[in-house]
């Protein structure tokens, strides 16, 4: 009689039981694997059921300065507004060059009337420290600095001054968890970079006056344009102050001397992609769809839930933030542990991380979750609202079979 050919013969039986152990494989792979291995944290994964069908409307081929384009345009910043529950009076404006591009047109536009200050601790704190320092050169600054893991002294904020900040280091692990420290009263403008912080927290618009991010991050859009919210307190700035140094056009947020309304009402500094805004759209919608801002954030603390249950296990990983409160939830820094690996040096962990994603990658269990290359050598997962819990709890045990592997190979 044939057997199944789902069932192992007896001979294939006997010769498992009769294999020495020492030859038996030490390292087995996971048997699950996340059915979506896209976790980088920038470009991140698109929305679940993401399909190119979401584009089919797009006004491709058009002026953006006709009727549809500009309600589309229109649509997408009405939906934002709409989506991040901004209070009354809040403008949202869409500009070139992603988050850097809205981040850089706020401060070249904004600052300079009053003394500013600059908390730093990741990559891009560290850009808007350099901008402020050695392009503006602003007379009357102060630099809170610190190395990525941690956050600086933001008790030293002063209300009279403006400050300038990042929400959530993406590359260094750590956010700011509330807007407590900020006064309602403030004299000064806060100028908040939430790239990837935007629809995955809760904000407190009442102590934000202009807050930056990019269609790439949370919402899984697409790359090269960027966002900008701005308070009736930031327009009013605008109307009543211009710097005195030269603004390029690119970043340029005034207009014959007053605040440019227009950007507010979808026009534009330059030509977009109507593609890439219609993907966006997408986006939006499918967050409505799902219960809005709410349930964006309930899916990111699950997101993060399941990827702290397999942290907290680890024995060769850490957060590379030491403090629980300031510790990111949306993209997650890990630091190696192990003695040995510590004492190889920088260069033989950046080493081990590249081997670490290349076996990941190979097995299509997990892709980019290299470290940033400014920050320190180690692992990076997004668990913003667009990745699905299921995948992030599968992939701990993927994690842990390509350390191991990278290990023995090295």
């Amino acid at each position: 009689m044939n057997r199944p050919t789902h069932c192992d013969s007896p001979e294939t039986e006997l010769a498992d039981i009769s294999t020495p152990a020492e030859t038996r494989p030490q390292n087995p792979k996971p048997v699950l694997r996340p059915a979506d291995p896209r976790f980088s944290c920038g470009p991140v994964k698109k929305y679940p059921g993401w399909s190119w069908d979401a584009l089919a409307d797009a006004p491709l081929s058009r002026t953006h300065r006709a009727g549809a384009p500009v309600a589309r345009i229109k649509e997408a910043i009405e939906r934002t507004h709409a989506l991040l529950e901004l209070p009354e009076g809040y403008k949202v404006a869409m500009l070139p060059g992603s988050d850097t591009g809205a981040m850089e047109a706020a401060m070249w536009s904004l600052l300079g009337q009053r003394g500013a200050d600059v908390f730093s601790w990741d990559v891009f704190g560290n850009r808007w420290t350099l901008d402020a320092r050695d392009e503006l050169k602003l007379k009357d600054l102060r630099v809170f600095q610190e190395p990525a893991g941690t956050l600086p002294d933001i008790s030293q904020y002063d209300p009279k001054r403006d400050a300038i900040f990042t929400l959530n280091g993406t590359a260094a692990g750590v956010w700011i968890p509330d807007f407590e420290w900020i006064d309602a009263d403030r004299e000064g403008l806060t100028l908040c970079d939430a790239t990837s912080a935007a629809f995955a927290v809760e904000i407190d618009w009442s102590k934000i006056d202009v807050l930056t991010f990019s269609w790439q991050k949370c919402m899984g859009g697409e790359a090269q344009h960027g966002m900008l919210v701005m308070s009736p307190r930031a327009i009013e700035r605008l109307d009543s102050w211009r710097p005195d140094w030269p603004i390029p056009g690119l970043l340029q947020l005034h207009a014959n001397g007053k605040a440019n309304m227009a950007v507010y009402e979808g026009s534009t500094l330059n030509t977009p992609s109507l593609m890439a805004v219609e993907d966006y759209l997408a986006a939006l919608k499918w967050a409505s769809r799902i219960g809005g801002l709410p349930e964006l954030i309930r899916r990111r603390e699950e997101n993060f839930a399941a990827l702290d249950e397999w942290v907290s296990q680890a024995d060769w990983v850490a957060y590379l933030c030491d403090n629980p409160a300031h510790r990111s939830p949306v993209s997650v820094t890990l630091k190696y542990t192990d003695p040995d690996v510590i004492a190889s040096g920088e260069d033989a962990q950046w080493d081990l991380t590249k081997r670490i994603s290349s076996l990941l990658e190979r097995e299509n269990a997990a892709l980019d979750i290299t470290m940033h290359r400014a920050s320190v050598p180690g692992i990076r997962i997004w668990c913003g609202p667009t990745v699905e819990r299921d995948d992030l709890a599968a992939l701990g045990p993927w994690l842990d079979w390509a350390y191991r592997e990278a290990l023995d190979a090295g």
